[in-house]
């Protein structure tokens, strides 16, 4: 199943001389999304990718569509199609993208770039998936957070593969979403048995 991150801004749009236009964004790393409150009962759910999440995917040329609410019936750039361009830093992921001319008159991406413009589109949100994990020991790691700030599960994405980049109008956090992640704590240090006194033995 894909599954789905979101931040909130971080979009540009530039029209050019040609009639295209150039969009360009960032998706931030270490930055904490609320996928779930908890509900009546349940511990809040959060999520935040590292420094370099997406670094192998940007690194090894991998196909990444850029689509508008998660749709590749809905393309506006790839860099396949040598229309988009990803850099990835210790900061953030960046992109930019060149919307053809000819894309210009299509009906969706008129939409696009007007609920842009609208303030109705407002955020970036990647399509990834976890590497199975005899590929990639500890892609990803879930901590309980500080007591001082709260009682939700942290979970934190160290490599995903990165599969499109979409413009949206809110987060893609449905309950399948969130259910479909790994949520399981780690024990990282199992509690050794205590050593019995002679006089606890015959008890």
């Amino acid at each position: 199943m894909m599954l789905y991150g979101f931040h909130n801004g971080g979009l540009e749009v530039r029209r050019k001389p040609d009639g295209g236009a150039r969009l360009s964004g960032r998706f931030p790393y270490n930055s904490r999304a609320v996928l779930s409150d908890g509900g009546r009962t349940g511990r809040p759910r959060k999520e935040q990718f590292a420094s370099g999440a997406f670094r192998h995917s940007v690194e090894n040329d991998q196909e990444v569509h850029l689509l508008v609410g998660h749709s590749f019936d809905r393309p506006l750039a790839s860099r396949g199609a040598g229309s988009m361009k990803l850099t990835d830093t210790d900061d953030a992921l960046t992109f930019s993208a060149e919307i053809a001319p000819a894309l210009m008159e299509v009906g969706y991406v008129r939409d696009a770039l007007a609920g842009l413009a609208a303030g109705l589109i407002i955020g970036i949100s990647p399509g990834f998936r976890i590497p199975p994990e005899r590929t990639v020991k500890d892609a990803e790691t879930i901590k309980e957070e500080p007591p001082e700030e709260g009682q939700a599960l942290i979970r934190t994405i160290h490599e995903a593969i990165l599969y499109e980049l979409s413009l949206v109008t809110r987060p893609a956090y449905s309950e399948t979403q969130v259910e479909a992640r790994n949520w399981a704590l780690r024990q990282e240090h199992a509690e050794a048995p205590r050593k019995l006194l002679g006089v606890e033995r015959w008890r």
